[in-house]
């Protein structure tokens, strides 16, 4: 197998990870590292990139500086992110998607006019106690940041479990 056809080969084999929130400078961004590092953690042997966007981002934002602040606590580095707005190349490339509300997956269905069984999901969709949805903390004080990366994290173990058996 020549150089560019192996090349080729090993991108088809990586997976796409896509986090989806409103503007891409709270929730999306949290996610997309927690779940770099849960990923990391774990005994995964697949090759997947994670990627976050907005479904009404301003390309090039910060993180809020509450998102920074909340992934500090736990060891993560949010300073050097830049917001994304999701197009129609990223759902293409994706091999799933996480959306934080039912209303990103609804808009993300009627914008790009996607197929029903489309792979988006909630973020918290596979835990059985609690809210499905993460609510926008944006303005909101750091303690509402905080429980927001916590909802996030009691959901990574079945986005890992979810994403091991079906990618």
């Amino acid at each position: 197998m020549g150089r560019k056809s192996r090349a080729k080969k090993e991108r088809k084999e990586e997976k796409l990870v896509v986090f989806i929130c409103t503007a891409n400078v709270c929730r999306s961004p949290m996610a997309e590292k927690l779940f770099e590092e849960a990923l990391t953690k774990s005994s995964s042997k697949q090759k997947i990139s994670v990627f976050s966007a907005g479904i009404s981002a301003m390309d090039g934002d910060k993180a809020s500086d509450n998102s920074i602040i909340a992934c500090d606590e736990v060891g993560l580095d949010l300073s050097d992110h830049r917001s994304a707005a999701i197009t129609r190349a990223t759902i293409e490339n994706a091999s799933v998607i996480f959306c934080m509300t039912e209303s990103h997956r609804a808009l993300l269905h009627m914008y790009f006019e996607l197929p029903e069984d489309s792979p988006i999901f909630l973020m918290r969709e596979f835990i059985k106690d609690g809210s499905k949805e993460l609510p926008d903390p944006y303005g909101q004080d750091i303690d509402i940041y905080r429980e927001c990366r916590n909802d996030m994290v009691e959901a990574l173990p079945s986005l890992i479990n979810w994403v091991e058996k079906n990618l």
